[in-house]
């Protein structure tokens, strides 16, 4: 064990003793354990510089000090959580072989992992995006009523490619929707996106349907369903060409759908139907997207920001 100067020679030996034990008695990987001697260096250090010498004066409001220290560096709460871990790993050891009587982190939680925000286009860079494709060429023509249907009905790519033209209930404006686990949702679909896959029907499909097409939408230049990797190549294509430098996947068009959704003043739960979430604590993530639309605009645009 290599002695920096900074940890108290006390709770340096029982570091070591804490290693050679998760090392030899444990059976734990090597670089197991070395993630759990600099994650003990951080946190021993920090005991000697607020006065500790011994294994029995750490207290909570240390263990806390650590974790608002990591959270002020910028870890990401399963790096904070897998922290504490070592740190309780650490205060149980000594607890086991009667170097301490108390554990300060009996009580204490690991940070609840948060959820990223998804990327989420603006209705300019939909714009944008929606006017990449060629219509006048027949391939340009289906992309832009794919693209349609998939910001326009807020569809997952493999609903997209599963979609058949008897799930086109354009008479009632909706969609019919085959979702995971074979789940089953109907899903209203805009004037634009039937404006142009109607178009796409009547002059394109007809074109690329071969023997074995069957009932499908989208169709590539050899008559077969489109494929997923299909999707994902042209919506990048298209990303590229119209300038947009964020990373934009199909999955995108359904996050800015349900975005610009609740931006206008959609009710969760009814975002929620059409998304097909069977929990609608999935669908609060676009909450939070939508709050943070309102700051960034109050940042922008309030004198006092």
């Amino acid at each position: 064990m290599r002695n920096n100067g900074r940890i108290a020679p006390e709770l340096q030996e029982a570091q070591r003793r804490f290693l050679d034990f998760v090392r030899l008695e444990r059976g734990l990987a090597e670089h197991t354990v070395e993630a759990y001697r600099r994650d003990l260096d951080r946190y021993l250090m920090l005991l000697t510089a607020q006065g500790a010498c011994g294994v029995g004066d750490a207290s909570q409001a240390d263990v806390l000090a650590l974790l608002r220290l990591l959270g002020d560096l910028g870890l990401e709460a399963s790096s904070v959580a897998r922290n504490l871990t070592a740190v309780r790993m650490y205060h149980r050891f000594l607890q086991a072989e009667g170097l301490a009587k108390r554990d300060p982190t009996e009580h204490l939680n690991p940070p609840r992992p948060g959820r990223k925000l998804p990327v989420v286009l603006n209705i300019f860079e939909v714009e944008r995006l929606m006017a990449e494709p060629d219509w006048e060429t027949p391939l340009g023509l289906r992309d832009r009523a794919l693209l349609e249907v998939l910001y326009g009905a807020g569809l997952r790519v493999s609903e997209l490619t599963g979609l058949e033209r008897s799930h086109l209930l354009f008479g009632m404006e909706v969609v019919r929707v085959v979702g995971k686990g074979s789940r089953e949702r109907v899903v209203p679909i805009g004037s634009e996106s039937e404006v142009w896959v109607t178009r796409y029907l009547e002059q394109v499909r007809p074109e690329l349907t071969r023997p074995g097409s069957g009932d499908v939408v989208f169709l590539n230049w050899r008559g077969r369903r489109l494929s997923r990797m299909g999707v994902w190549k042209l919506l990048r294509q298209y990303v590229r060409k119209a300038g947009i430098e964020k990373r934009v996947s199909p999955h995108t068009l359904r996050h800015s759908f349900a975005t610009h959704l609740l931006e206008g003043g959609a009710d969760l739960r009814a975002v929620q139907e059409m998304l097909g979430h069977v929990d609608i604590a999935t669908t609060q993530i676009y909450t939070h997207v939508d709050r943070e639309y309102l700051k960034e605009v109050h940042r922008t645009f309030h004198p006092r920001a």
